[in-house]
């Protein structure tokens, strides 16, 4: 896997429930779970995303990484920006995409989440 908006977008579209579009205008690809948003990529250099997070986790991912910092147009108590500059280590990436949806997904209606497991 690699860091590219198109290796996230695909990976995170592989995701049940998942659609994205562009409700903030071009440039702010959003990724939502049954309407709920879970990611943003923001298209522009430098190249960034925004993921919902623990409080708690997120701030210590800030104070360990330069490129994770409080989310650019979100609660900053809730959401991170990652720079996708390589100085965060694909992994934990794609650990921070899985930790977006799920805290998403654990939030939505019951209904929500039993659809998203049968489809």
């Amino acid at each position: 896997m690699a860091t590219d908006p198109e290796s996230l977008k695909k990976y995170m579209l592989a995701k049940p429930g998942t659609a994205c579009g562009y409700p903030f205008g071009k440039g702010a690809l959003v990724f939502k779970v049954r309407g709920k948003m879970f990611a943003l990529i923001g298209e522009e250099e430098p190249l960034s995303m925004n993921l919902k997070c623990d409080p708690e986790d997120a701030l210590a991912l800030r104070a360990q990484y330069k490129a994770i910092v409080a989310g650019y147009h979100m609660n900053k108590s809730h959401w991170n920006t990652l720079y996708l500059n390589g100085s965060v280590p694909e992994r934990l990436v794609y650990e921070l995409i899985d930790h977006s949806y799920h805290l998403v997904v654990n939030k939505l209606p019951k209904a929500d989440r039993d659809h998203l497991s049968t489809s």
